[in-house]
């Protein structure tokens, strides 16, 4: 299970997202072993004042906030930014600098997901990688 929160120019992600969400999902299939019908992907489109940031970053930049089970190695999850940064940068041209990811991992018991707590439900992958 993850959950992606994709913060970005309001105007450099208009005709974008599509490619950015199979980017996103592309890695989570790779690195976690997610299935294709696992996508939980929002955007926030900012507009230049709400989104205040250094100058070494353009227009593209984005930040991914993703919240995930507990219980993936680090190298797991290392592996997982990798192929965030590397998949995102070819699909979109992007720059090292203007790719920001954040991994939060919280226990599955503090998850609530279909009327269930998450160490409850019977998944068709595994967290414990």
């Amino acid at each position: 299970m993850t959950q992606v929160k994709i913060y970005g120019h309001a105007e450099y992600l208009q005709g974008r997202k599509k490619t950015i969400s199979d980017a996103i999902q592309e890695a989570a299939q790779e690195a976690l072993g997610l299935p294709n019908t696992k996508r939980f992907h929002r955007f926030f489109s900012l507009q230049a004042e709400d989104f205040i940031h250094p100058s070494d970053h353009t227009v593209a930049y984005l930040i991914l906030e993703i919240c995930l089970f507990q219980g993936r190695s680090p190298k797991t999850l290392e592996n997982y930014i990798r192929a965030l940064q590397n998949n995102l940068g070819k699909a979109l041209n992007l720059k090292p600098n203007d790719v920001e990811i954040t991994l939060i991992a919280t226990p599955p018991q503090y998850w609530g997901i279909r009327g269930q707590l998450g160490h409850e439900l019977q998944l068709s992958y595994e967290v414990s990688q």
